[in-house]
């Protein structure tokens, strides 16, 4: 039965309100890429002043020989490869701890759950002293290598993996002669890609923002990801004024492949695409 009209208008209502209060900051931001620093503070902020949109972008992507463009390939390979070599572990994981017994597997996974916990401000001194005794602080792989952990897409894959993947179904596939490995890859990864997507996403957002670990990590402004740079010229800003419209811009920038990112992605969280396949 269709809901009453009273709480169609109210759940609308609702959305509405939320949905402004997420794309305001990304409507001034938009705004404020087309201005310079003198209109950022002396014009209404919401509000185009003489836009020079595409000049603007121009002198920050080519400032200081385009470090900026430098940044964001780093936040792109940061983020790309981090997100991409976490989802492949916390699935091969996450099938693992769902559908092989093995002496230790609750322990396994109550250690993997007391990791979602620990917040990764609270690793990333021990990380760096860690990595500097192996001789990895200042290189890229001080940031790539923590970031391919990720004990949530772990839970996230195993409770997906027990829900979305029938044993039946692996049993037939055993008698059919398929190796272990062939069955993870063609039957368990394609059960799994809506749970697979979601993780993919939160891992390349939360990397493509991470500030803290960078910061602690990297010395070298060459290796910075986007983030840390921006922060490097806010902190500049006072002696180079110039610097607060590159830095608005820049942030800009830096949203655009998450907007992106989503809507190619969000065709995949689609649940249920397997139900029926097998008879109970």
């Amino acid at each position: 039965m269709e809901p009453p009209l009273r709480h169609r208008i109210i759940t609308v209502s609702l959305l509405t309100v939320a949905a402004i209060y997420f794309l305001t900051p990304v409507y001034w931001l938009v705004v404020s890429s087309t201005k310079s620093s003198s209109d950022l503070f002396g014009t209404f902020g919401f509000w185009f002043h003489d836009p020079h949109p595409l000049d603007f972008l121009h002198r920050v992507l080519t400032y200081d020989d385009g470090i900026y463009a430098r940044w964001f390939a780093n936040s792109l390979m940061y983020a790309g490869v981090g997100a991409l070599a976490a989802t492949l572990l916390s699935a091969a994981a996450g099938y693992a701890l769902a559908k092989y017994r093995f002496p230790g597997r609750e322990g396994i996974f109550n250690v993997i759950l007391a990791g979602v916990l620990i917040p990764g401000t609270a690793l990333a001194l021990p990380l760096y002293l860690l990595f500097s005794e192996i001789g990895l602080a200042n290189t890229y792989w001080a940031v790539l290598i923590p970031s391919v952990v990720s004990p949530f897409g772990v839970y996230l894959c195993r409770i997906y993996a027990a829900a979305a993947v029938p044993d039946s179904l692996l049993e037939a596939a055993r008698i059919d002669g398929a190796g272990e490995a062939r069955i993870f890859s063609t039957l368990g990864l394609r059960l799994m890609t809506p749970a697979l997507v979601t993780v993919f996403l939160f891992q390349f957002v939360h990397i493509w923002n991470n500030f803290f670990l960078p910061l602690v990590m990297l010395s070298d402004s060459d290796l910075y990801p986007i983030q840390l740079g921006l922060t490097s010229w806010q902190g500049y800003a006072d002696r180079q004024p110039e610097l607060y419209q590159y830095t608005v811009g820049g942030a800009f920038l830096s949203v655009l492949p998450l907007m992106v990112l989503m809507g190619v992605l969000q065709r995949y969280w689609r649940t249920g695409l397997t139900e029926g396949s097998v008879k109970a």
